[in-house]
């Protein structure tokens, strides 16, 4: 005898009450579980906030003009970012070295506005040996940068009619340093100069005892 559709609907409901009936302590220990673990999530703390902080790539010297290879950036706790960070360092020139992962912050870039009027320059901070000559010097002066072999050898003119940009003073001078402690001695000038004047004017900086001579 064939059975109507409400028979076959109320045999598939005690069926399925059987299996629940069977299984009914498997089933309150998974509801158990599930509800446990929502209650954990729920009561877990939320991941703790993060800021993008932008770095050197690798190890940097002072007058590299910064490109997008030679910066990264990181995630770090509000409280561990420095402040004063370079919103947008690419393009500006470094006042003063940078380690690789080193945060980039303001007191390591020479400022934009020191070219103003300078069209085609490049700012470059050059560290002069003998500090009394630094002093002699004034913002907008023009001079020749003169390198001395301290070995004897002849003096040479590695750029001439460079205006002084800034003078930063003694104190902003240690702070652009990694350590106060490792300052060489002498002072930073500020200095513009053609770009392709750059490479031998750091080199004679890094080799050679650098002067200047009042050209006007």
């Amino acid at each position: 005898m064939t059975s109507s559709p409400r028979q076959r609907l109320a045999r598939a409901r005690l069926v399925v009450r059987r299996a629940v009936l069977r299984h009914r302590r498997l089933l309150a220990a998974l509801c158990a579980a599930v509800a446990v673990a929502a209650g954990l999530q729920a009561a877990a703390p939320a991941a703790p906030a993060r800021v993008a902080v932008t770095v050197a790539a690798a190890d940097l010297a002072a007058g590299e003009v910064l490109g997008p290879e030679d910066l990264a950036s990181v995630q770090l706790p509000p409280g561990a970012a420095p402040t004063g960070l370079a919103p947008t360092p690419a393009g500006r020139t470094l006042a003063a070295p940078l380690r690789r992962g080193e945060p980039v912050t303001d007191v390591r870039l020479v400022a934009p506005g020191l070219l103003a009027g300078y069209p085609g320059l490049t700012a470059l901070p050059v560290r002069l040996p003998d500090a009394g000559v630094v002093a002699l010097l004034r913002t907008g002066d023009h001079v020749d940068l003169v390198a001395a072999d301290p070995q004897g050898a002849a003096a040479t003119t590695v750029a001439t009619g460079v205006p002084v940009l800034a003078l930063p003073a003694p104190g902003d001078d240690d702070a652009l340093s990694s350590s106060a402690a490792a300052t060489p001695p002498g002072r930073l000038v500020v200095v513009g100069l053609d770009p392709v004047d750059v490479p031998p004017v750091v080199d004679a900086a890094a080799r050679l005892f650098l002067t200047v001579a009042w050209s006007r």
